[in-house]
């Protein structure tokens, strides 16, 4: 199976490493499964990262997150949280505050219609990505969830 990328990016001579080969799989990689997400999530008008973001401030209830914290944990970074945050604000998916505590961290919680989008889009994105990964065995995906571990330097 090896060398399918080549082909794919019409190239003909051989990487100049197999590092290379597989960095450039992984990107090209991640990229195919990103754009038939954000095929989903296009008619609701969110980025993936959005829709990230939301996920993110459902699982932390009630009382949100600072706006550092949300930061934190999405999957693919953004340097600019604050402007990502301003525009979900602007169309009602978020709410934002400044803390009672310190009054230094801004505070962002997911708003009733932001739960209501999420919950509309969460089915299409699983069946999605169950479509992505239909060819895939249970244990080759695990083993696939290990080895992209090992390579983000966690332990397999």
């Amino acid at each position: 199976m090896s060398g399918r990328l080549r082909d794919e990016i019409k190239q003909s001579k051989p990487f100049p490493s197999t590092e290379t080969e597989v960095f450039l799989n992984l990107a090209r990689t991640a990229d195919h499964t990103m754009r038939a997400i954000a095929e989903v999530l296009k008619p609701a008008e969110l980025s993936p990262t959005q829709y990230n973001v939301l996920r993110i401030l459902q699982g932390a209830g009630k009382d949100g997150l600072a706006c550092s914290e949300i930061g934190s944990r999405l999957v693919t970074r953004d340097p600019d949280i604050t402007r990502l945050l301003d525009r979900m604000e602007q169309r009602g998916l978020v709410q934002r505050e400044r803390s009672a505590a310190d009054r230094r961290v801004v505070m962002a919680k997911i708003t009733r219609g932001g739960a209501e989008l999420l919950a509309k889009l969460d089915r299409p994105v699983l069946e999605t990505s169950k479509q992505q990964l239909a060819h895939m065995s249970e244990k080759q995906m695990r083993e696939l969830i290990d080895l992209l571990e090992l390579v983000r330097g966690g332990e397999a």
